[in-house]
């Protein structure tokens, strides 16, 4: 996996970054590829924020970064 396409999709990437990947991806079938693939992967991490632990506990505090 390309490490853009994760960063791409998280909005991680600066402006720079951003045009600049964008540009790849526009001759890149692979990163368009994973790009589809992960393109849920923000509104997933989202779900995951907003379910309540199963011990009512506050998630560890490696999970809460």
């Amino acid at each position: 996996m390309h490490d853009g396409v994760a960063a791409y999709v998280l909005g991680v990437l600066d402006e720079e970054e951003h045009e600049a990947f964008e540009r790849h991806l526009d001759a890149c079938e692979r990163c368009q590829a994973e790009l589809v693939e992960l393109a849920e992967l923000p509104d997933r991490l989202d779900d995951l924020r907003n379910v309540p632990s199963a011990s009512g506990d506050d998630p560890p505090m490696s999970m809460s970064r």
